[in-house]
């Protein structure tokens, strides 16, 4: 620390060059017209694709609708088919069980079990009629 430390050379001014001024409002201007010229450029690039994303939409919107459309109605036919499935469903497990055949054989034959009763439905015109025919 209390070392002697070498002494420098005096510092001298480092000549500098003289160059002759130039027009800075002249590049100022020049880079103001290059910027303008640049941001020009870019909306016109971005109205250009803007233009045709409209566009492609407008054209693409009446397709989506009618697909929209036709998945609806198979939507619907959808819902129709699976309620016809279902109750055929439920039909068939009805015809396969030995639990109902009895009842299934008097729905679709005539045959009717010897221990039932057949009831027969007469109109009350029809009954009056019988009535006064079978009175004296």
């Amino acid at each position: 620390m209390n070392a002697i430390q070498p002494s420098r050379p005096p510092l001298q001014p480092i000549p500098r060059r003289r160059v002759a001024p130039r027009p800075k409002r002249h590049l100022r201007q020049r880079s103001y017209q290059v910027m303008a010229l640049e941001t020009t450029v870019k909306i016109g690039v971005n109205v250009v694709i803007s233009v045709a994303a409209v566009t492609a939409l407008v054209k693409l919107l009446p397709y989506h609708w009618s697909r929209q459309a036709k998945l609806q109605e198979i939507n619907t036919e959808l819902r129709q088919v699976e309620a016809r499935v279902n109750t055929l469903k439920v039909e068939f497990s009805r015809n396969f069980d030995p639990r109902q055949a009895k009842s299934i054989m008097q729905e679709q034959g005539y045959r009717f079990d010897p221990n039932q009763r057949p009831i027969m439905l007469i109109k009350p015109k029809a009954l009056e009629v019988e009535q006064a025919e079978s009175s004296p």
